[in-house]
């Protein structure tokens, strides 16, 4: 910017649908105009709501028991997996890595639960 120009104000423009205002107080003139009926406030009354086909869920109680089932086994296998500090950074204890517990006792939790899973998903 030069010395000789001041800078430029900014100018915010709020504008409202006047359209929208005017077609409330006027008859809809043509064809294509649709009628629209106008919202009545009512203080202190209740009013009833029209009726709303009550929608099923796609699973019942049943499948969401065996979808917690299923999580916990999950979340027990990895529990079971878990571990495997050494008591000594100078000793090495193959049997506390590579033991049943986890090489085949925690895999079988997990797959389990992840069978029951599957099986909660698609029982109908």
């Amino acid at each position: 910017m030069s010395k000789n120009k001041p800078p430029k104000k900014k100018v915010v423009v709020t504008t409202t649908n006047k359209k929208a205002e005017v077609s409330q107080h006027k008859k809809p003139s043509g064809k294509n105009t649709k009628k629209v009926k106008p919202t009545v406030s009512t203080k202190g009354k209740t009013r009833k709501k029209a009726a709303v086909p009550k929608q099923e869920l796609i699973f019942n109680r049943k499948n969401y028991l065996f979808m917690g089932i299923g999580a916990l086994l999950v979340i027990l296998g990895m529990f079971l997996m878990s571990g495997g500090a050494m008591p000594s950074p100078d000793v090495w204890d193959e049997s506390r890595i590579y033991g049943f517990r986890r090489t085949v006792l925690a895999p079988i939790f997990i797959l389990a639960g992840l069978g029951v899973e599957i099986y909660a998903i698609f029982k109908k």
